[in-house]
């Protein structure tokens, strides 16, 4: 396999990889955010969803440009997520709750796309900074965090 196969390759799936990330962190913010009785941790949580939306067009963008389509988050990692969330949320429908839910979706999207940097090395520039970008974003927001646990 040639170099620029082996980049275009290892590009789109980082890409594809970063897609199902900021899904499942729309998504699981999606799950908590009515349930946030404070307002500077509601508008933090809508500021961390807009960030992924905006990186979410991004990615979209560059997967056109390989004419690539996204990737949906696993559906069993979504509904374990889904389940988990929801009764936490019924034992103790507390913001201390959804921070603790928050840190952990925080924790695991770091390190799945930390993982996801170091398998697809021959990624292009753009798709790695994307992938940092948001190992950034969910790093900050894990720390942001502790605030409320």
């Amino acid at each position: 396999m040639n170099e620029k196969m082996k980049k275009d390759g290892d590009t789109v799936k980082l890409l594809r990889e970063c897609d199902a990330g900021i899904k499942m962190g729309i998504s699981s913010i999606d799950d908590v955010i009515y349930d946030v009785k404070d307002k500077s941790l509601r508008d933090m949580l809508d500021e961390c969803k807009r960030r992924h939306e905006v990186l979410s067009i991004e990615v979209g963008t560059l997967l056109d440009d390989h004419f690539e389509s996204g990737k949906n988050p696993n559906p069993m990692a979504k509904s374990m997520s889904f389940i988990k969330t929801n009764v936490k949320m019924m034992a103790s429908p507390k913001d201390s709750t959804v921070a603790d839910l928050m840190t952990d979706g925080c924790n695991m999207g770091v390190k799945s796309l930390g993982r996801y940097l170091n398998q697809y090395k021959n990624a292009d520039e753009k798709s790695r900074a994307i992938a940092k970008n948001l190992i950034n974003l969910e790093s900050s927001l894990a720390v942001d965090l502790r605030n409320y646990l």
